[in-house]
């Protein structure tokens, strides 16, 4: 029976676990939104909140706690001076998980993992215009019975 005992085993040991959380916190803070499974995702976000949480203190203890768990002092210097900056009058639900439809490869449910108040970059802007300058599925290029039905009416003619 598993009576409170909460959390998230994604069918790892306890030593890979740990790490994979760290490895997406340190993600997370890094670049502000990150693609993940929704299992993870659910995992990892209270940790995030927890993160940024902790930085909001800006003492030294907290500065510790966060290292602990989010191994480079880069991002921990980034979560400290401009992450809790901008969370500063919100007391909490930090992030938030976006669906993004399955993975093509184990059709495993996809999420993004990003910051409540994300500003959003040139780069993310430019991708979403080249989604929308694509040609419609069928148009961009013949194939299969297209192809097939284009190479009969040319040998006919």
């Amino acid at each position: 029976m598993r009576h409170r005992n909460a959390g998230y085993k994604l069918g790892r040991l306890t030593q890979h676990r740990w790490a994979l959380f760290r490895n997406l916190l340190v993600a997370l803070f890094r670049h502000e939104r990150i693609t993940t499974t929704e299992a993870k995702a659910k995992a990892v976000r209270g940790l995030a909140d927890h993160m940024i949480t902790l930085a909001k203190r800006e003492n030294l203890h907290a500065r510790r706690q966060v290292l602990s768990m989010v191994p480079d002092t880069e991002v921990v210097g980034r979560l400290f001076d401009t992450i809790a900056a901008r969370f500063a009058d919100r007391n909490g639900g930090y992030t938030r998980i976006i669906k993004a439809g399955p993975r093509p490869g184990d059709a495993a449910p996809m999420v993004f993992l990003e910051l409540v108040d994300r500003v959003e970059t040139p780069k993310d802007k430019d991708q979403k215009r080249d989604k929308k300058e694509r040609a419609p599925r069928g148009e961009a290029g013949a194939t299969g019975k297209r192809k097939r039905k284009e190479k009969a009416a040319a040998a006919s003619a």
